[in-house]
């Protein structure tokens, strides 16, 4: 060994580390994931979801206010509707939970950024991400109804929406929508890369999502696959996505890599509730380091080329970092 090169010497000490630390995890970073529900003075604990509350708009609205004096720039906005049937109809009503709060928030807190998550699972009565015609969910039918969420979400007031049903095509048509709407500045976070996944669980407990029968595999991505989430970049790009995300985040790091060279604009990673829950039963159970394990895991995500991370840890992070 050259004994002149000794990469020890820039690890002694805290602030040597800081000096030379290639990746800076910030709260600027964060997005943090709100569950809305019908009703007023509502805060439930979801129960697989440890720290993570369904939440009435006002309640919602009080906790906006934290978030954003935390440092933390945006949220995204889940919901459960008052009612479902066959095309999930309530997910572009105005008067339904998610609209109401994204008004209420973009109202009281207007520097916060509002995502609005498109998608139908959580409205229609069979659980699926769209239109159906026996027991297959309709691409193209499926377009309209999309283009109907983003435009309501955007008419509320949410700066940007999220689509994440995974049908071909649906970036165009609510790009073509919104603007349609002239809702030219609205822009749009594609879950371009989403994963059918086994690490969703908790999240369809908490959005009541999970579909009625059969699985999502006919339009969500094979986890085997690598170079199908770059074709499925590039057609979202071409299609006018403003920002990529890849979903889930932690067990596909290597296709966050490979998407952030690829292409030049920001990308997303969604920290899943699959992955917070696991992080949070270790915890319970003395396994691991909470803190140590969550701050570890985001800095992983950013290294890997994150620019943006989707976390229900965003709360605890945001307080960490400022510790």
């Amino acid at each position: 060994m050259n004994m002149k090169l000794r990469p020890r010497r820039l690890r002694l000490s805290e602030n040597v580390r800081a000096m030379v630390r290639e990746t800076q995890l910030t709260v600027k970073d964060f997005v943090y994931p709100l569950f809305v529900v019908p009703g007023s003075n509502v805060r439930e604990e979801i129960p697989s979801m440890p720290d993570c509350y369904h939440l009435s708009i006002d309640q919602a609205v009080e906790l906006a206010k934290k978030i954003a004096a935390l440092g933390i720039p945006a949220v995204e906005i889940f919901g459960l509707p008052e009612y479902k049937d066959e095309i999930g109809s309530s997910a572009w009503d105005m008067s339904s939970p998610v609209q109401r709060a994204i008004a209420a928030i973009k109202k009281a807190v207007p520097e916060l950024i509002i995502v609005g998550d498109v998608c139908l699972c959580q409205y229609t009565s069979h659980g699926h991400c769209g239109c159906l015609v026996d027991h297959y969910v309709d691409n193209d039918r499926t377009l309209e109804l999309l283009s109907k969420v983003a435009v309501s979400q955007a008419e509320a007031g949410a700066d940007i929406v999220a689509p994440s049903d995974m049908m071909d095509g649906r970036i165009a048509a609510i790009r073509a929508a919104l603007d349609a709407h002239n809702l030219i500045n609205v822009s749009i976070m594609s879950y371009a890369v989403k994963y059918a996944s086994g690490f969703y669980g908790p999240f369809r407990d908490a959005a009541d999502s999970a579909p009625q029968f059969g699985d999502r595999k006919q339009y969500q991505m094979d986890p085997a696959n690598i170079r199908e989430a770059l074709k499925e970049v590039a057609l979202d790009l071409d299609e006018g996505a403003d920002i990529i995300m890849v979903k889930p985040a932690m067990a596909y790091l290597d296709v966050v890599t490979r998407v952030r060279a690829q292409i030049n604009r920001p990308v997303a990673v969604y920290n899943v509730s699959g992955e917070y829950a696991m992080v949070k039963a270790a915890a319970k159970n003395g396994w691991i380091d909470e803190h140590r394990i969550v701050m570890e895991t985001l800095t992983c995500m950013k290294r890997a080329g994150a620019d943006i991370i989707i976390t229900y840890h965003a709360l605890d992070a945001a307080r960490w970092l400022d510790d």
